[in-house]
């Protein structure tokens, strides 16, 4: 396996990806922490464009990052939520999260690595990621996780809401 220039920049992206991730995790702040998720939606858009999907792209960007990020920061601002009261843990648990954490990495990593010792080129199929075929999926295939997530959203948005109000 050759380096090429695309093979760089898809590595860059995704360790941007997931050194972001981690520091949405591992910030106390939430606001560092939404500006943490920020920057790994974008870096998914960016890898979705490397990969030649721009659709994807452009709604991971639209919907994600304008959408989510908006609300989610606008539930952190309306709650007033201080730095340290979102995350207070006794040290046991944290070293048994970490430790969790880093097997579960350690297992990615190796699944992550196995694949490149006989890698073949996979034949993807040129309409995927069109809107077409995500619009005929999500409108025949996946109707009830489609309405299932609508729903969780609307959920979330009349809790945050009430959390709100009973604040002030």
């Amino acid at each position: 396996m050759t380096l090429t220039a695309h093979t760089l920049t898809f590595g860059v992206l995704a360790a941007i990806a997931v050194f972001s991730a981690l520091g949405v995790v591992l910030q106390r702040d939430p606001v560092r922490s939404a500006i943490m998720l920020v920057v790994n939606f974008f870096s998914l858009a960016f890898l979705y464009f490397s990969l030649q999907h721009e659709f994807l792209g452009i709604v991971q960007i639209i919907v994600y990052t304008g959408a989510i990020m908006v609300l989610f920061l606008f539930v952190v601002m309306l709650l007033r939520v201080g730095g340290g009261s979102m995350l207070e843990t006794r040290d046991l648990k944290r070293a048994l999260g970490g430790g969790f954490a880093f097997a579960l990495l350690a297992l990615l990593a190796s699944q992550a690595v196995l694949p490149f010792l006989t890698y073949k080129d996979p034949v993807m199929p040129a309409s995927l990621g069109a809107p077409q075929a995500v619009g005929t999926a999500l409108m025949t295939d996946y109707v009830a996780p489609f309405e299932v997530a609508s729903v969780l959203l609307l959920v979330g948005l009349v809790g945050s809401i009430l959390l709100a109000k009973r604040r002030t």
